[in-house]
């Protein structure tokens, strides 16, 4: 069999769009033509015989081999940019403080650490995960570096990541009766995730009853998982063994969509600290094109 031979550039540009949606917004940001990147994702299509994205109202979908390759594409560029970092940033060296909420804390966090890691082996991370609130009010009295939350807290730095739709989690083939109240499970106030599913379901004329609170989201997806109810939630950290569940579940829609923010306690930090934040937001991107692409399929 012939050895075909991918283009690390091309690759970058295929990963770059997919990820933020909009080929356009990839050639922006890669400082690139529109033409140029057209041009590159037909070499690229040619390259593995198969078509890789197909058009969806507006938004860009891969098909099933185009989900592959993309899979594949974020695995060599990581270890493309790893190699490359590791090169130039040996004698990066320090102590970052971390905060996140929980939604990133099993599945996501893993990566972003070992990622980090084998590029800079000489900075120690320290992670704090708790509800957002309390990671604002840590970075703001400087106890933290960088906090990653859902919502806009006041601290001295922040930058909104992205808006991400909130979506009722259960079992899959949920069904609500008609004229029984929602049980929902939820964390205790204050939290923006229960105040819009009640906000939703007040509106729509729908009763409901907290079912289950719990401090951590892996009780609040047990309790989900036993069968007590139905918890509003992003698909981000969603338990594999649970659904999103759409109209016919006769839950009322979750609009808008919560904003995800990164908030820093200095505008421009240390070498180890701006290399993490490097680091958070191209992990963020792929985990967020991955929801992204979930959360369209479920619809």
């Amino acid at each position: 069999m012939r050895i075909t031979n991918l283009d690390m550039d091309v690759l970058r540009s295929f990963v770059t769009g997919t990820e933020l949606g909009s080929f356009a917004k990839a050639a922006e940001r890669l400082g690139r033509s529109q033409s140029a990147i057209s041009l590159q994702l037909k070499k690229l299509e040619e390259q593995v015989g198969e078509t890789l994205l197909r058009k969806e109202g507006r938004s860009l979908i891969l098909t099933a081999p185009g989900e592959i390759l993309f899979s594949y594409a974020r695995r060599l560029l990581e270890l493309n940019d790893e190699a490359v970092a590791a090169a130039r940033g040996v004698a990066v060296e320090g102590w970052v403080r971390l905060g996140i909420v929980q939604d990133f804390a099993e599945h996501w966090l893993p990566s972003l650490l070992g990622r980090f890691a084998r590029a800079h082996p000489s900075v120690r991370v320290e992670v704090t995960v708790d509800r957002g609130v309390n990671l604002a009010e840590q970075i703001a009295k400087g106890e933290l570096d960088l906090g990653l939350t859902w919502g806009d807290y006041p601290t001295p730095q922040r930058r909104k990541l992205a808006d991400v739709s909130i979506r009722w989690i259960g079992r899959a083939g949920y069904r609500h009766a008609a004229g029984e109240p929602v049980p929902l499970i939820a964390f205790r106030p204050p939290c923006t995730f229960r105040k819009r599913a009640i906000e939703a379901l007040d509106a729509a004329g729908i009763p409901w009853r907290v079912a289950f609170t719990s401090p951590s989201l892996t009780g609040l997806y047990a309790a989900v998982e036993a069968g007590l109810g139905v918890t509003p939630r992003t698909a981000i950290g969603q338990s594999s063994r649970l659904a999103l569940l759409g109209p016919e579940s006769g839950l009322p829609d979750l609009a808008p969509p919560i904003e995800l923010y990164l908030h820093r306690a200095l505008e421009r930090g240390t070498p180890a600290m701006e290399r993490l934040t490097e680091t958070l937001l191209e992990t963020l991107e792929s985990d967020l094109v991955t929801m992204r692409q979930r959360d369209i399929s479920a619809q």
